[in-house]
Order: structure tokens, then C-alpha cells, then sequence
């Protein structure tokens, strides 16, 4: 059948010219519907050519080859139908996999896939170096262990440690500091104050509200933690 990939080829370039260049709908259709419309049926004319070819070699390979296309059709209508399913499915095995590495979006939204636990790890740069966080809402303040302070640098003085933080071990002292940049993907604020709390105090660093009430909004949507940056103020 080359009529049909003829046919095939001037469909799917009909159907790119409308989802490019049409400004007004295509017989009642917008441009974006006619263009995949126009591709369904150049793919179905592809596959329809195919089945036909392995019939004129032999019964057995037309039966073979309608039954694979068929399974094909199948399994992506499924997999279409649970599309949102597997979306969430595999934003938890990357969650594992690489945990709290930031994805960026599109729109400039910086994504974080859940771990398997149910926390959200953040992988940060404080300083210009990287940092991993608890995602904690309920901490007023982006919160440093004493290692990984010791590692930025940041080494306050003994008296310093005067503000009493709530930890999963109960009550610890902090000591207050400002950090010159944090960063979240292309996420970036200057000048954050946060707190180092004593060695021992802290198994994990927190990013807290002093990091994300900067954001425009931040927000849990399934398993996914979405940052939006705010707004650059204009000049």
C-alpha cells in the first residue's frame, strides 16, 4: 500500500502546518485537536499498511502481526487510562532513587518526589555548597546540625547558642547565623537566617519557614512537593 504512507506522510505534515501555524479552529476543531487528530490517523494508515503487507506474505504472519498491534493498542490504552497512576508511581521510585534532587519544570516550578517514608529530602546549596534538608513546615527556621555548619564554616561561639528549638529528642540550643544564599534548583535567596544547633542536637538539617515563607507558595500534591519562586521585584 505506498499509497497510504504517501497518504500517512501528508496527514502528519498537514496535521504540524495546523498545530503551528492555524490561528482560528479547523471545521469546528481547534488547531491543537485537528494536528493530533491528523496524527492518529497518519499512525493508524502506518500500522494499517503494515498489517496488510505481512498478510500478502502468509495468513500466519497477517494473524501475527494484527495480534501484536492489537496487544500494542492495548497496552498504551491502558497505560493512557492510568496515565496519573503510573505518573505517581514512578515519581516515588525517583524519590528513592535519587532523593531530594530538584526537578525542574517547565514553568520554572522546582518539583521533589516523596521518599518512600512519606518525608520530602531537599537537596539544597547553602554557600554554594550542597545540603541535604527535611522538607519541615514546622520549623520556623532553616536549622543547621553542628556537622554540617562545621562543614559551611559556620562556627558560633559558644555563648551564641541562646534560642531554644523544639527536636525530635525534645528541646536543644541553637545559636543564630544568616546564610549568604540558599538554593533549591534555580530557586535562590540571599541573606536567610537560620540556626546551628549544639553537637548532638540535631540528626537532620531542617528547611524551614525562614527559607520557604520567601517562596511565592509551596505546596504537597500527591506525591510530589512543588516550590514556586517568588517574583524578582522590578526595577
Amino acid at each position: 500500500m505506498p499509497g497510504a504512507l504517501g497518504l500517512a506522510l501528508l496527514l502528519a505534515a498537514a496535521g504540524l502546518a495546523a498545530g503551528m501555524l492555524a490561528e482560528g479552529d479547523i471545521a469546528g476543531w481547534a488547531p491543537q485537536e485537528a494536528a493530533a487528530a491528523a496524527g492518529a490517523a497518519a499512525a493508524a494508515l502506518v500500522v494499517l499498511n503494515a498489517i496488510v503487507r505481512q498478510f500478502r506474505i502468509g495468513l500466519g504472519q497477517g494473524m501475527g502481526a494484527l495480534a501484536l498491534w492489537l496487544a500494542l493498542g492495548l497496552g498504551g490504552s491502558v497505560l493512557y487510562a492510568w496515565r496519573d497512576q503510573a505518573r505517581e508511581a514512578a515519581f516515588r521510585v525517583f524519590g528513592e532513587l535519587a532523593a531530594g534532587e530538584p526537578v525542574v519544570t517547565p514553568s520554572g516550578e522546582v518539583v521533589i518526589a516523596r521518599r518512600a517514608d512519606g518525608g520530602f529530602s531537599v537537596k539544597a546549596r547553602i554557600n554554594g555548597r550542597e545540603q541535604v534538608f527535611a522538607f519541615d513546615t514546622g520549623a520556623s527556621a532553616v536549622v543547621l546540625t553542628a556537622e554540617s555548619a562545621a562543614a559551611l564554616g559556620l562556627h558560633p561561639r559558644a555563648g551564641a547558642f541562646a534560642v531554644t528549638v523544639q527536636t525530635a529528642n525534645g528541646p536543644a540550643m541553637a545559636a543564630p547565623v544568616i546564610l549568604d544564599t540558599v538554593a533549591v534548583g534555580p530557586i535562590r535567596e540571599q541573606r536567610v537566617p537560620a540556626l546551628v544547633t549544639r553537637p548532638g542536637g540535631l540528626s537532620v538539617n531542617l528547611l524551614g519557614m525562614t527559607f520557604l515563607e520567601r517562596l511565592a507558595s509551596y505546596e504537597v500534591r500527591g506525591s510530589r512537593l512543588i516550590l514556586r519562586a517568588a517574583a524578582a521585584p522590578k526595577t
